[in-house]
C-alpha cells in the first residue's frame, strides 16, 4: 500500500492542491483538505486498490468538498436555539426592568406629591432639578439649614412610602412647635 501511494497518489499530488483551491472557499484549509483525502483514500485502499487511482483521488475530493461547503451552509438547530432563548432572556429581563423603573417612578412621585408643598419644591429643586443647597436657599429665600432639614425630612418620607409606609413626615414632639413657629415666621416667596 506503501508503494501504491507513493508511486499512484502522490504524482497527482499538484493537480489535486489546485483542484482543491478552485472548489475550497477557505485557502488556509487546503492542506487539511488535502490531507483527509489522502487519509480517506489510503482507508479506502486497504479493502481494495482502486483501478483508476486519478478517479478515485477526485471522487473522495470532491464528495468531501461537497460534504465540507454542506456544513458550511448549516448551522446548528440547537445552537440557533440557544442563541434565540438568549434574546429572549435579555429582551424580556430588559422589558421588565423599564417595567420595575417606571413603577418605581411613579411611586416616587406619588410620594413626592404627598410632601407638604416647601418640603415638596426642596426636594424638586435639589433632587430633580440638581440645585445646589445654596441655590435652593437663595431661590426660596431660606437659609440654608432650612434646606438641609427639609430635604432629610422629605427624603426620609419618600423613602418610608415606597417602603410600603404612610410617607408623612414624622417630627419630633419638641421640634414640631419649633418647626411651626419658624416657617410662619419666615415669608414664602412665590416660587414661579
Amino acid at each position: 500500500m506503501h508503494g501504491w501511494f507513493c508511486r499512484e497518489v502522490l504524482p497527482l499530488e499538484r493537480a489535486l492542491t489546485h483542484y482543491i483551491r478552485r472548489n475550497l472557499r477557505d485557502p488556509d484549509a487546503v492542506t487539511d483538505v488535502r490531507q483527509e483525502i489522502y487519509e480517506r483514500a489510503l482507508l479506502g485502499a486497504r479493502r481494495d486498490l482502486p483501478i483508476n487511482t486519478q478517479a478515485y483521488l477526485y471522487t473522495i475530493a470532491r464528495n468531501l468538498l461537497i460534504n465540507t461547503a454542506r456544513r458550511a451552509q448549516i448551522v446548528s438547530i440547537e445552537h440557533v436555539a440557544e442563541l434565540e432563548d438568549v434574546r429572549h432572556e435579555v429582551d424580556m429581563l430588559e422589558t421588565e426592568r423599564h417595567l420595575n423603573a417606571r413603577d418605581e417612578l411613579r411611586r416616587a412621585m406619588a410620594a413626592l406629591e404627598q410632601l407638604p408643598p416647601r418640603c415638596r419644591e426642596v426636594v424638586r429643586l435639589r433632587k430633580v432639578e440638581g440645585y445646589t443647597t445654596r441655590e435652593t436657599a437663595d431661590h426660596l429665600g431660606v437659609g440654608i439649614d432650612t434646606i438641609e432639614k427639609q430635604l432629610t425630612n422629605g427624603m426620609r418620607a419618600i423613602a418610608d412610602f415606597m417602603l410600603g409606609g404612610s410617607g408623612r413626615i414624622k417630627r419630633p414632639a419638641a421640634n414640631t412647635a419649633r418647626a411651626e413657629t419658624s416657617s410662619s415666621a419666615t415669608p414664602a416667596k412665590d416660587v414661579p
